[in-house]
């Protein structure tokens, strides 16, 4: 299912090291027939199946519901919920860690033209398992596309004196087949926070998987993921209190739109 020639014991160090946070960029991830089927899996923008996030800090797409998923797409997740845990215990050295099954905030995600998803901090605690969210996966399965229309993930630093992302550290374009994982507890401000040129009718089609463990003595508390305002959004309250009422587990699902 995966490229069979990856030595996840070779890219503990580059995991370690790297900046702004760990993590690491695998191209060829799925063999090739397997991330093929996956691209064509992904249902169209349009099905009523998808939730759709819209608002001022979010545009894309979701779908997380394993009953929905086609045949492909529903084996390539059990795999990467199962199996694929221990070569991420021998990356990370995270004995401890397992996959959340219940593929809470991942599954399918699909960015349009203008799709966009504000720089973030992730949950860190799981709402309904009490694990920490320790690790994230994303596979880009868009194939052709052109990293003029963006989409790239982007990896903030952190400025500890706002609380708030620093500098984009690294761009880590959108290529058909490539994974990254990184550790999402450090701090780690990630996102894609300028709308995508891509023309209409092309999407940005990735699938997500994330990995816990019990929490730590001094994991952070977040129910919901942070958002931080981009550009002009720093001096609009609105979207400020939009912010906040998103990163806030009693009000966050208010903010969403869903159709």
């Amino acid at each position: 299912m995966l490229r069979k020639d990856i030595d996840w014991q070779s890219l503990r160090e580059a995991y370690a090291g790297a900046a702004p946070f760990p993590h690491v960029v695998i191209d060829d991830f799925f063999d090739p027939e397997v991330a093929g089927a996956l691209e064509e899996d992904i249902a169209p923008a349009d099905d009523p199946l998808w939730m759709e996030y819209s608002n001022p800090i979010e545009e894309k797409r979701a779908l997380n519901h394993w009953d929905r998923f086609p045949p492909v797409t529903y084996r390539v997740l059990a795999y990467l919920n199962d199996e694929f845990v221990q070569p991420l215990r021998e990356l990370t050295g995270l004995a401890s860690l397992s996959s959340d099954v219940g593929l809470h905030g991942g599954g399918w995600h699909l960015h349009g033209r203008g799709g966009k998803l504000n720089v973030h901090l992730d949950y860190s605690i799981h709402p309904k398992l009490g694990l920490e969210r320790r690790l994230n996966l994303i596979v880009y399965l868009t194939s052709g596309w052109d990293p003029a229309w963006g989409g790239a993930l982007g990896l903030w630093s952190h400025n500890a004196g706002a609380r708030a992302p620093g500098q984009m550290v690294k761009s880590v374009e959108c290529v058909f087949n490539r994974a990254v994982i990184f550790d999402t507890t450090a701090n780690s401000w990630h996102g894609l926070p300028d709308p995508i040129t891509c023309p209409a009718g092309v999407y940005r089609k990735s699938i997500a998987v994330y990995y816990l463990t019990p929490p730590r003595e001094d994991a952070a508390e977040r129910g919901k993921a942070l958002f931080a305002p981009h550009g002009e959004q720093k001096a609009d309250r609105e979207v400020l209190e939009l912010i906040r009422r998103r990163s806030d587990t009693a009000t966050a699902a208010d903010t969403y739109r869903r159709k």
